[in-house]
């Protein structure tokens, strides 16, 4: 192994309080941005708070409400990733690329998978109480 210094980028942030300071406003300007830029995260949203709500109220176990909320933020988070993925895509090239391609459909999958995934907990949960 080589004993080279690895370099380290000049936006790389401090440690201490002063990053987790900072951290949190990279993370609201991170929802901010996400919110007027990304269609797909505002209709997610609008979908997950009434849901996050809603399973605070729903007649099942502290466990099921954990899982109801917790596939809700899973798509949040998998949507904010594919956002990401997206921008750096096109923060490269605008061009038309296979490569570009197959990274904004794959993040474009695991959105889909992440919907998939929620939706059937949501079905296999609340299920019983329709009976």
């Amino acid at each position: 192994m080589s004993d080279s210094i690895q370099p380290v980028s000049q936006f790389k942030s401090k440690s201490g309080l002063k990053r987790i300071f900072s951290a949190v406003f990279y993370s609201i300007d991170g929802f901010r941005a996400a919110w007027k830029n990304e269609h797909a995260f505002r209709q997610e949203l609008l979908l997950v708070a009434p849901g996050v709500i809603a399973a605070f109220f729903l007649p099942v176990s502290t466990l099921e409400k954990i899982s109801l909320i917790a596939v809700l933020l899973l798509v949040l988070i998998v949507e904010l990733l594919n956002s990401a993925i997206e921008a750096v895509v096109d923060r490269v090239s605008l061009d038309s690329n296979p490569l570009s391609k197959n990274a904004k459909d794959y993040g474009s999958a695991a959105v889909m998978l992440c919907l998939l995934l929620a939706g059937l907990t949501w079905i296999l949960i609340l299920l019983p109480l329709l009976r």
